[in-house]
């Protein structure tokens, strides 16, 4: 048995009080006295994350993988898809393989697959060379050699196909994002209608915002799925970052990191989707064309730079934890709440992390 007092972060608000484990699960919550300065909030859950420590998610190298995987443990993610780039399928049907392993060992929660069914005009730091038309074949095998470790994939829904791989995503139980796409705001809200619920980063990597053609943003915006705010700092504006969680709600907002292999390494090259990438000051640029490649972010700086932004701490944990845990369908984590596993973060009174507990058990700093 463990307890943790300190002012405990809920759905409700923040309160004094402890939390009771009892093995890998919340016993008891008792809100209630003075419990110091510590905050407690819920462990994070990142949807999109290419890797950390120097180690990457997008080659599909399980022992790398585990290695990425536990960095960001360390940073307060206790729950993360691995999301890869645009690939050859080869690569694709590999890592899956790899893979689900790790999921098994809770080490991740499943794939994310950005790509390659993405849009030529917006593919960012996506590889060209490896952007295609979605392929009923590739989707079919991979859903059924993940068996479930597959969680999420992003489409461009303008492309031809791309409305029938959504509604197929959504038949098989994988989330459908939209990005890295030149979609019109009506394409937007026809791949929401097929059944995607998740926005890739919101603004990166897709058509902007016009006021005689919305466009994706204000498509995603005004639909009903959520959308991924990458909080560095250096995606988002502070002020565009608090518009856009305003506009959605901390229900429909989902910070990310979209975090590559050179977070917490020091400047320098490294490679995303077999390009060449350098990280100058914490922001990585495909050297080819200069455009923003993946981040450097971790989620316990998300989090503060989004209560920075002007968001409550409440709303923040929600994003940073709530809601994509509710959208991965994560019914026993993502609060702070009897019966749920017992993923913790403490913070101290600015937020700086100062443990993580992952399933009753504390983490090795």
């Amino acid at each position: 048995m463990t307890r943790l007092a300190g002012r405990i972060v809920t759905p409700s608000g923040m309160f004094p009080g402890e939390i009771t484990v009892t093995g890998d699960s919340i016993a008891s919550l008792d809100l209630a006295g003075d419990a110091g300065d510590d905050i407690i909030v819920p462990g994070f859950v990142d949807l999109h994350c290419h890797g950390g420590g120097g180690h990457t998610f997008t080659t599909g190298d399980a022992a790398a993988a585990r290695e990425a995987a536990a960095f960001h443990l360390g940073h307060g993610t206790t729950t993360m898809l691995a999301s890869l780039v645009s690939s050859p399928f080869e690569l694709m049907r590999d890592a899956t393989l790899a893979y689900r392993a790790l999921v098994e060992d809770d080490v991740i929660a499943g794939i994310h697959f950005e790509g390659p069914y993405l849009s030529h005009a917006r593919c960012g730091a996506q590889n060209p060379a490896f952007l295609r038309d979605p392929a009923p074949g590739e989707l079919t095998e991979l859903v059924k050699i993940g068996e479930g470790a597959v969680r999420m994939m992003t489409v461009a829904p303008e492309l031809p196909g791309a409305l029938d791989a959504i509604a197929f995503l959504r038949e098989h139980g994988v989330l459908a994002a939209v990005g890295h796409t030149d979609a019109t705001y009506a394409q937007t809200h026809a791949g929401v209608a097929a059944g995607a619920t998740v926005g890739t980063h919101l603004f990166n990597g897709m058509r902007p915002p016009h006021h005689r053609e919305p466009g994706p943003v204000i498509g995603l915006l005004s639909s009903i799925a959520a959308v991924e705010l990458i909080a560095d700092n250096i995606h988002l504006h502070l002020g565009m970052l608090a518009f856009a969680a305003g506009s959605a709600g901390p229900d429909r907002s989902i910070l990310v990191t979209d975090a590559m292999d050179a977070t917490g390494m020091p400047d320098g090259r490294y490679e995303l989707g077999g390009q060449e990438v350098v990280v100058a000051d914490r922001v990585a640029r495909l050297v080819r064309d200069g455009s923003i490649a993946g981040s450097t972010l971790t989620m316990d700086v998300a989090l503060r730079n989004a209560v920075a932004a002007g968001l409550s701490l409440t709303d923040a944990v929600t994003m940073a934890s709530t809601t994509p845990a509710r959208l991965l369908g994560l019914d026993d984590r993502g609060a702070i709440a009897p019966g749920l596993r017992a993923d913790l973060v403490v913070l101290d009174a600015d937020l700086n992390l100062r443990r993580v507990m992952k399933a009753g058990a504390w983490i090795a700093a």
